[in-house]
């Protein structure tokens, strides 16, 4: 059998075993509408559509937060059900129910209950949890409890009733601080003016000479966009049949006895005053639609009632019933219908200036809200919504509303600042850029070191006018930045609970990034996982900062991981967790660190709910972090008449290891290769031969470092062999994966490790020694161990830290621990314990 709306298949014998709302009454059944959030439209193999259920074969789009796939022109059909991942100011429940999403399963899914296959690559089937990743046939997900513990992840996931956002001006991509980039709102632009060009896929233009295609639009709203939806009929179809074939087009069951068709010609397409010519050119006597002249277009429209029953839904969740039912005719005002609402809902006592009734329209892309005048008459009301899309009428709801006193607070964090100013001299800066309304905006929270501020606004306007114009302001040569941030309650967390905050850095590793930023969006709140391209890890730690107990994840390179601890040291004294424990996922090119840390060598595709699993699992270790001064007594190079001030002290933080001489030549003339053709450094392999290629230039090159520096290791003179590069190393990886301190034991020394609070110095003789060490086949030369180091520059060197190469100019370099150890968190050798979904 096969459903005439939807597309929905199923053998005989499984009828009476479907439970899958058709697309028709699914708006109806939602309980609590939210909108999706598209990202730009992109081509998604073995996945079907939502809506027709059909196979995508065109570029569709994709919620980037729940499994909803749908092409370009069902996307107006989409219901409104994805995954509340925050409270809205006036919803507040903490029990949580599973939250279904059909199919789109892997083939090898297997149903929790009757443990048999549930996935399909043929046809949508199956159901699954968009929280705990549960699995069940659509016969037998009506069997589960309908309360979700959020499954295996549920000590790392930030449960939802814990996040406050108040997003009414905000689309879902700002709430979630998902980048768009141009190509994202063109395209979506274009489909929805354009959605013609897909509807044609539904029906084929057919050839037979019996039947005929037919345009079809479903109100005036359609007209001015002129989208359309195809219709294939006989040609001497009855005109039952053809209202039977749009509202179906349209996925909508209503009688059809309650609708009728207008002719549509060109000129009315072309004219301005679509509504009257509508109204005059009403032509519904017809017995069969087709004369000599087939019109080009025809347009359907519900016919006038005296009386109808609509639903009104309780905004308030504390009531038993999810709506009630009312009978209204054409004296029936707003007024009248919450006068006869509140008996039915057992508050007959209260006043009815308390109340408002709240017209609310389930689109895909936007909810939106509109509070109903006391006057006016509904079905007046019902009428025009109708007049504008039939469609639209099937999306929306009423429901009534206390008014209660909700206080608006939007949290916006802006970056790129200058630095180290006062609360007065930031609000000034505002004031003057961005002519914020200080009666409506103020400053919550200030971040001196980063030049960065929180602001409380208090009226939605003016929270989208700031958000929209900081994205166009510039101070001192440097573009701020906005992000909408949540507030969590951090009292609602649960004891055991301990969220994740990730972050993803969305250049490294190849593009990698932006599979992984969706991948966790869905396995997690999308509130907790941040973009670093975003106002990098300083929104994502004051979200955090209230939270009693959390761990960190990094997704990117060693540079990356530098940048999250930098940024951390810098706001640990404002966290209420200050020592979180930090676990790597290596998308870069060397990743010394990850590979310590047991995460790998880089990340190649792996199951991102495996990584978290992982991530829960791991052990928690401490490592050293170093601090560098640079102080340089010479001017730079290039000063004018050599006249010019010595650069002032510079200090960087160092991780992994810092190299002076020939290996920071290497990662120098790499760097500026990489800054030329950036788009060329897609793929680790490739930037490996770029490295090696760097190398055998430089083979036949003889330096004197040891000549060029002198070495001080805890206040002793170190006397240098004869080398060509210096590196101070904190762990044992450097250069993507080679020893250079080798295994052997040595007396001089003790065994190095990540937490002792000593570095090695070694020593490599060129380019050849070098690879030589990444082979595995020497190791470097050892010259000592200490906690101190202060190194003395005769000349201009090449310097990295971390991956991280500049030239330093002549002076002294300070090299000593940093601050408080940092928890790292390594991957723990023994198997996963397996567990469910």
């Amino acid at each position: 059998f096969i459903s005439t709306v939807c597309n929905f298949m199923s053998h005989e014998k499984c009828l009476k075993n479907v439970k899958i709302p058709c697309s028709c009454i699914a708006p109806s059944l939602v309980r609590v509408p939210v909108a999706h959030c598209f990202g730009p439209p992109g081509h998604y193999k073995r996945k079907f559509c939502t809506v027709c259920r059909k196979s995508l074969e065109s570029p569709a789009f994709r919620c980037e937060v729940c499994e909803l796939h749908v092409h370009t022109d069902c996307i107006l059909f989409a219901c409104s059900d994805c995954r509340q991942c925050h409270q809205d100011g006036h919803l507040d429940h903490d029990t949580y129910h599973h939250h279904w999403r059909e199919g789109n399963l892997s083939s090898s899914a297997r149903c929790e209950f009757c443990k048999k296959t549930c996935g399909s690559s043929e046809v949508l089937s199956g159901m699954r949890c968009e929280w705990c990743g549960i699995l069940a046939h659509a016969a037998c997900y009506v069997i589960v409890t309908p309360e979700c513990t959020f499954g295996r992840l549920r000590n790392m996931i930030l449960p939802p009733n814990c996040v406050q956002l108040f997003s009414r001006n905000f689309s879902k991509l700002h709430c979630f601080r998902i980048s768009e980039n141009m190509q994202t709102e063109s395209d979506e632009d274009d489909d929805v003016d354009g959605s013609t060009q897909g509807s044609t896929k539904d029906i084929q233009i057919s050839t037979d000479s019996s039947k005929q295609t037919l345009k079809i639009f479903d109100g005036n709203d359609a007209v001015k966009r002129n989208q359309f939806r195809l219709i294939s009929v006989p040609r001497i179809a009855k005109n039952e049949e053809v209202v039977e074939a749009a509202l179906r087009a349209y996925y909508i069951n209503d009688d059809q006895q309650e609708y009728e068709l207008q002719t549509f010609t060109q000129q009315v397409l072309l004219s301005d005053d679509v509504i009257n010519r509508n109204d005059a050119a009403e032509d519904s006597n017809l017995g069969s639609v087709f004369r000599e002249s087939v019109p080009e277009a025809w347009i359907i429209r519900a016919k006038p009632k005296d009386e109808e029953v609509i639903r009104i839904y309780p905004a308030w969740l504390k009531v038993g019933m999810a709506y009630v039912s009312l009978r209204v005719n054409k004296d029936s005002t707003v007024l009248t219908v919450i006068k006869e609402v509140l008996p039915l809902l057992g508050r007959q006592t209260e006043c009815l200036q308390n109340f408002k009734l709240v017209e609310v329209l389930m689109g895909s892309k936007q909810v939106q809200r509109m509070v109903l005048d006391n006057q006016e008459l509904i079905l007046n009301r019902l009428k025009d919504i109708r007049k504008t899309s039939i469609r639209q009428m099937n999306q929306t709801r009423f429901y009534i509303v206390e008014n209660s006193k909700t206080i608006v607070q939007v949290n916006l964090f802006v970056g790129g600042l200058p630095p180290q100013l006062s609360p007065e001299e930031y609000t000034n800066i505002l004031k003057e850029e961005l002519a914020i309304k200080t009666n409506v905006v103020s400053v919550s929270h200030v971040y001196q070191a980063q030049g960065a501020v929180v602001l409380q606004i208090s009226c939605f306007s003016e929270a989208e006018r700031i958000y929209m114009l900081v994205k166009d302001t510039v101070v001192n040569d440097k573009p701020l930045n906005a992000v909408v941030i949540p507030a969590v309650m951090a009292s609602k967390i649960p004891r055991n609970c301990c969220p994740l905050l990730v972050f993803v850095n969305p250049k490294s590793g190849g593009l990698k990034g932006r599979d992984l930023l969706y991948s966790f969006r869905k396995l997690l709140n999308p509130h907790q996982v941040f973009e670093l391209t975003n106002g990098g890890p300083l929104p994502g730690f004051h979200t955090f900062s209230k939270v009693p107990s959390f761990r960190v994840l990094v997704c990117g390179g060693d540079g990356t991981v530098g940048w999250v601890l930098g940024a951390l040291e810098e706001i640990r004294h404002k966290l209420v967790c200050s020592e979180p424990s930090v676990a790597i996922l290596p998308l870069g090119t060397g990743n010394d660190l990850g590979r310590v840390l047991r995460w790998g060598a880089g990340y190649s595709g792996e199951d991102p709910y495996s990584i978290l699993v992982s991530v829960d699992e791991a052990d928690d270790v401490l490592m050293d972090r170093w601090t560098i001064l640079l102080d340089a007594e010479e001017p730079a190079e290039g000063a004018e008449n050599g006249i010019a001030e010595p650069e002032p002290p510079k200090i960087v933080q160092m991780n992994n290891y810092c190299g002076l001489g020939i290996d920071a030549e290497l990662s120098l003339d790499f760097h500026h290769a990489r800054e030329e053709e950036p788009g060329k450094f897609n793929s680790r392999f490739h930037n490996k031969g770029v490295y090696v290629k760097v190398g055998l230039q430089k083979i036949s090159h003889t330096r004197n470092l040891h000549k060029d520096i002198k070495l001080q290791v805890d206040q002793h003179e170190v006397e240098l062999p004869s080398i060509e590069g210096l590196i101070f190393i904190n762990i044992p990886s450097w250069g993507s994966g080679a020893d250079l301190w080798g295994s052997e034991s040595d007396n001089r020394f003790e065994k190095p490790r990540i937490d002792d609070g000593l570095l090695e110095v070694v020593g490599v003789t060129g380019v050849v020694h070098m690879g030589q060490v990444q082979g595995g086949f020497r190791s470097g030369i050892r010259i000592a161990q200490g906690s101190y180091f202060r190194v003395t520059l005769l000349k201009p060197i090449p310097v990295q830290v971390d991956g991280e190469p500049w030239i330093q100019a002549p002076g002294q370099i300070i090299i000593s621990a940093a601050g408080p150890k940092v928890h790292m968190l390594k991957k723990s050798k023994q198997k996963q314990k397996k567990t469910g979904s």
